[in-house]
């Protein structure tokens, strides 16, 4: 894209050099900051009210409300937590109509005759970092936010350069929304060949037969169903140290090391002394939250947590990974879901009593393992594309923040672009 002919500094550091004929000013005196009328829901919003009004947050609209607090074209920007650690996501977004705001954005209305639309996409390349502030959690105060500085090109070209990016960024925009879809669609195959192959086996030409329970329906004629408690015991032994590895449950990723996790939002004990033992091909359930599918076939050696119920097989027929495989299924834990005792959703329990009433196929071992063999292939090439997907979309992002940045900085020039 083409260059101004002649620039000069403008003395901020984000901003840079700037054409020769710009300026620069506060953000304090382009807006006027109304976060005093910030008024907090009271309450929780009753179903039966009518939810027409976006009530906003930092991240943009979080929910819809009954009432309305502001109405028209406002700016809003996030005002504390992660956006600001985020180069590739706003944190600032253009808001018109009625709506509500949380107490996380603040609230600024354009006052003189500069583009809001241009505002925002300026807001959204500042570094945050030479402005915000607090010892515990990153927040951006009114006073900071007032003294934000911004290049100020003339009216007529800040509404140019608003129309180009929006026009631009709606295209980047869509072709994230592209492949966000192609992950999930690949993350919808790998279910849908992992729920097939599991319950069905390899061969699409085997006779099948009634399998005998109505959630798993018929199986390939020589499987077999049978109840937890003839494949699995519980184990319950105990460490003396605590000194083990700490491993943890998740529905997303199953069994991993707790020292991989980061930003976990729990606490660790003082002593893990008392954690329950797990061992590789162990199968561990998250008690608390096995309804979510919180469980997994441990590859690693550790300890978990004495509220988990850890899992032994009984004999060497039984393929580990198979049963992995299986127990993650939708299905199966629609299964779970049946056999969870709790009055609230949120407190349904499994417990071990339920986990042995359960029923699980049970293929011959040489087809468990033909079976892991397939999936595992299949699942490190799917993960292959999905990483190849994520990729482009940082590099879009990248891309996109690049262009806003860029453009309201004037290092291109986009008056002319169509």
């Amino acid at each position: 894209m083409r260059h101004y002919p002649e620039y000069k500094e403008s003395t901020v550091g984000w901003i840079g050099k700037i054409p020769s004929y710009w300026q620069t000013t506060t953000i304090k005196h382009l807006t006027k900051n109304l976060d005093g009328k910030r008024i907090p829901l009271s309450g929780e919003v009753r179903a039966e009210q009518k939810k027409i009004y976006p009530y906003y947050g930092a991240n943009g609209v979080i929910d819809y409300v009954e009432d309305y607090i502001f109405e028209g074209e406002h700016i809003l920007i996030g005002e504390d937590g992660a956006p600001f650690f985020h180069k590739t996501r706003g944190v600032s977004l253009l808001a018109s109509g009625k709506f509500w705001v949380n107490n996380h954005c603040h609230i600024l209305k354009n006052i003189g005759t500069s583009d809001a639309r241009f505002i925002v996409h300026c807001l959204n390349s500042v570094d945050y970092f030479e402005y915000i502030t607090g010892s515990t959690r990153d927040k951006l105060t009114q006073a900071d936010l007032n003294r934000i500085r911004i290049p100020v090109p003339p009216c007529q070209e800040q509404t140019q350069i608003a129309n180009f990016l929006d026009r631009k960024t709606e295209q980047i925009d869509e072709l994230i929304r592209i492949k966000e879809r192609q992950i999930e669609l690949l993350q919808e195959q790998r279910t849908a060949l992992i729920n097939q192959v599991v319950t069905k086996g390899l061969n699409p030409n085997v006779e099948m037969k009634p399998s005998g329970v109505e959630w798993i329906g018929e199986i390939p004629v020589h499987w077999e169903v049978r109840r937890n408690k003839r494949i699995f015991h519980e184990r319950d032994d105990r460490s003396e140290t605590g000194e083990e590895e700490l491993l943890t449950v998740s529905h997303i990723t199953g069994i991993s090391p707790r020292a991989e996790k980061k930003n976990v939002g729990m606490f660790l004990a003082e002593t893990m002394e008392g954690y329950k033992h797990c061992s590789v091909g162990n199968l561990v359930i998250n008690t608390m939250w096995a309804y979510m599918g919180a469980l997994g076939v441990s590859s690693f050696d550790g300890i978990v947590s004495p509220s988990y119920n850890v899992y032994k097989l009984k004999s060497s027929e039984y393929v580990p990974k198979y049963y992995d495989y299986l127990y993650r299924t939708p299905n199966h834990i629609k299964e779970i879901i049946r056999w969870s005792k709790g009055i609230w959703h949120s407190r349904w329990r499994l417990y071990p009593d339920a986990f042995f009433s359960m029923s699980a196929i049970t293929p011959p071992f040489s087809e468990q393992t033909k079976i892991v063999g397939f999936l595992d292939r299949k699942n490190k090439q799917i993960d292959e594309l999905i990483i190849a997907e994520q990729r482009k979309i940082e590099l879009l992002k990248e891309y996109r923040q690049s262009l806003i940045s860029e453009a309201v900085t004037g290092k291109i020039d986009v008056r002319n672009e169509v």
